[in-house]
């Protein structure tokens, strides 16, 4: 559904998520600032260690890097197609100097993986699609952004979708979610999406 020009949707939050797809597409119809505000603005409300939000998130919108994102991202063209590209990068030394080797080996990634799941969602709720990209050469997207302290996590084209997608026809697997049970004597079980017990098995802003 497309959404009007500088409305702000009140969404239900589980509509969202389950409406979300992965949109490799898309329409040459431009996106409105006034939503590329709002989804920015949705990242940036994403809770982050410290409140540090240790990443930083880039906006291209010109052809020419475009291009070269899709070519660093193993020619993933459909990157170039999209009218805008967020790429989110792990800024390791601001949670570096709060956290020290655990703020740069995992608190800035984890920061900058719940940035770009928000803006996935926002994105959705105004009717645009999205598709995280994680296959890319961090160097050639750091070339690409001029950003050679940052790491790279995430590209997210964003634009229209060329066509509308059927979330009914995307299957999942059922999640499942370990119990442990803390009487002795007690093993963990996990429980599958409905709730039916299975046996055990070990579970191994910078905007430019």
């Amino acid at each position: 559904m497309r959404v009007p020009k500088g409305i702000i949707r009140v969404v239900d939050l589980f509509e969202v998520i389950r409406r979300r797809r992965s949109v490799r597409a898309f329409a040459p119809e431009a996106v409105e600032a006034e939503k590329v505000a709002q989804v920015l603005a949705a990242a940036n409300a994403a809770p982050s260690a410290g409140n540090l939000q240790g990443y930083e998130i880039f906006r291209v919108t010109r052809e020419k890097e475009r291009a070269a994102l899709a070519r660093a991202a193993r020619d993933q063209f459909f990157v170039a197609q999209a009218p805008v590209v967020l790429v989110f990068c792990a800024n390791q030394a601001r949670s570096a100097a709060k956290y020290r080797e655990r703020g740069a080996r995992l608190y800035a990634i984890q920061d900058a993986t719940i940035a770009c799941a928000f803006a996935m969602l926002a994105a959705t709720a105004l009717g645009l699609g999205t598709v995280w990209v994680g296959a890319f050469d961090d160097a050639a997207v750091q070339r690409v952004l001029g950003c050679p302290d940052l790491l790279p996590v995430a590209i997210l084209p964003v634009g229209y979708p060329a066509e509308e997608a059927d979330p009914m026809l995307t299957t999942r697997s059922g999640s499942q979610v370990m119990a442990v049970h803390p009487s002795p004597g007690l093993w963990p079980s996990t429980f599958t999406a409905s709730g039916t017990r299975s046996p055990f098995k070990p579970v191994r802003t910078i905007c430019r």
